[in-house]
């Protein structure tokens, strides 16, 4: 009786120990798992802020950009003098170009950050941009049909910056 005491006793511990090993295990796979659902979870959230604050960056250089485009617009058709307009292009063309570099590093940093379809669509604003700068370019050359042109290269830039802000609004929620 002694022995199987012994047995018993030696039977039961083993198992005490397998058993805790086992918990063991599982805690140490759940506290596993849960760090990485954690820092996936954290990895998402800074990739959102990191993509919310790159379209609103651009957002906001492609609205320098547009106020300046509309600034022309409006020297257009409130400048009748000649010389006074052109004198305002040439300023105004100076101020676009201080406000294109900003908008080009914006876009690249939202092309950096994707997805594709918000990056193509800040593309598409920063190669709009380009077209009215050129526009603005002709019109101080004399060409006649700029200031028609204009016009449309403006409405086409809008156009490029809503579906931008569309796609951006997208991903926002994808993410």
């Amino acid at each position: 009786m002694g022995d199987s005491a012994i047995w018993v006793a030696a039977f039961t511990g083993g198992t005490a120990v397998f058993a805790s090993w086992v918990t063991n295990l599982g805690n140490v796979r759940a506290a596993r798992v849960q760090a990485e659902a954690s820092l996936q979870a954290q990895h998402r959230g800074r990739v959102r802020e990191l993509r919310r604050a790159a379209y609103l960056e651009l957002m906001g250089h492609a609205h320098v950009i547009g106020e300046l485009y509309w600034r022309v617009a409006n020297a257009l058709r409130q400048i009748p003098e000649p010389d006074q307009r052109l004198t305002r292009f040439e300023e105004l063309r100076s101020e676009l170009r201080e406000a294109y570099d900003p908008l080009m590093h914006s876009v690249r940093v939202v092309v950096l950050e994707g997805p594709p379809t918000t990056a193509e669509a800040a593309q598409a604003v920063l190669d709009a941009a380009l077209n009215g700068n050129r526009c603005l370019w002709r019109i101080i050359c004399g060409d006649s049909d700029g200031h028609a042109r204009f016009n449309e290269v403006q409405e086409a830039y809008l156009r490029c910056l809503g579906r931008f802000v569309e796609a951006a609004r997208t991903a926002m929620e994808a993410s």
